[in-house]
């Protein structure tokens, strides 16, 4: 019968129940995990916890576990230290990104102010870098990695391409340092901890590296397709801020190679101003009707599939039919 896992359909069901089991769990870890004795601190601490998410690392923590030993010490400590730090680094986003919105609520930065939102960002990353220390002196160093990482992804992002650099190629970069850097983490960590058999938290490393892109080229198709009723963020908010995306990298390459009336008419929104919700609105349209969307739809597929490629390294069973189920609907979502 089909699983009750959140957002993995049709897997063994005692691994489902297993893996539900433990979720429920790290939710009270997380919870435990942020608890303050500063009244404003653990109001703003929570506040992204309280507004739900589909821990999606936390997750990947717990079936890369489950190729050894799920209940191994550490791994629930992973699983808490990968959706802190996830946290953490949203905070942060949606300053950098003026972003009204997370999770269909309002973002910290817009209830409390920028400063309060990177103060209570740094505090989690605090508090991710203290179970680091408790799991040991290897996840500390391969957590500072990501870390750093994450950083540079959201620096990259912010100054855009050298000249000369290929969009495409950077863009790509950007993904992998600020999304797969860390479900990469999570799978590594997972297989790791568990005592999992040599070899598997380099499979799961890598396989978090190519799953975390594929997650992320879905999210840029999201993000047009969707509305913040059922995705919980403002539709195209990184349209207004000039964050590049798929979608909008496609179109520039083919009003560049061979223009037309509807790639132009893209390119001068893109390019003008877009504070007001209407004059955003139409942009949104117009590239929901481009074929750019649906490219892009399709090379998160592909990328998806190179994901479960390198899964098929590991041995057959009930966890690599899971991971599989895990990897086709994070790029399938529609939320």
């Amino acid at each position: 019968m089909p699983s009750t896992l959140p957002g993995v359909p049709d897997i063994d069901e005692d691994l489902a129940d297993r893996i539900v089991e433990r979720l429920g769990a790290i939710e009270h870890r997380l919870r435990d995990s942020v608890s303050s004795s500063d009244d404003m601190m653990r109001w703003t601490g929570r506040h992204l916890m309280d507004a739900g998410g589909k821990r999606v690392r936390p997750m990947l923590v717990l079936l890369a576990a489950s190729l050894g030993d799920v209940d191994a010490e550490g791994v629930q400590d992973a699983a808490v230290l990968v959706e802190l730090t996830h946290l953490a680094s949203l905070y942060h986003d949606d300053v950098m990104d003026s972003a009204p919105t997370r999770r269909g609520t309002d973002s910290a930065h817009a209830l409390w102010g920028n400063n309060v939102a990177i103060l209570t960002g740094d505090f989690l990353f605090a508090r991710a870098s203290g179970l680091s220390a408790r799991i040991g002196s290897e996840a500390v160093r391969l957590h500072s990695e990501t870390f750093e990482r994450l950083c540079l992804g959201q620096l990259h992002e912010t100054v855009g391409p050298k000249a000369g650099e290929d969009p495409f190629a950077h863009y790509v970069s950007v993904l992998s340092d600020k999304t797969a850097s860390l479900l990469a983490l999570a799978g590594g960590l997972g297989a790791t901890l568990s005592g999992a058999p040599e070899g598997t938290a380099e499979v799961m490393r890598r396989y978090g590296e190519k799953v975390g892109v594929a997650f992320q080229l879905a999210d840029d198709v999201l993000d047009l397709e969707s509305d913040a009723a059922t995705s919980g963020k403002t539709p195209g908010i990184d349209l207004r801020e000039g964050v590049p995306t798929m979608p909008t990298l496609l179109v520039r390459r083919r009003a560049a190679e061979h223009p037309d009336a509807h790639s132009l008419e893209i390119i001068e929104r893109l390019d003008g101003d877009l504070s007001s919700e209407s004059s955003l609105d139409e942009l949104v349209a117009l590239l929901r009707a481009d074929p750019a969307l649906e490219e892009t739809r399709q090379l998160a597929g592909r990328t998806a599939d190179e994901a479960i490629a390198i899964l098929a390294e590991l041995p057959a069973g009930e966890v690599r039919d899971a991971l599989e189920g895990f990897t086709t609907t994070l790029v399938r979502r529609s939320r």
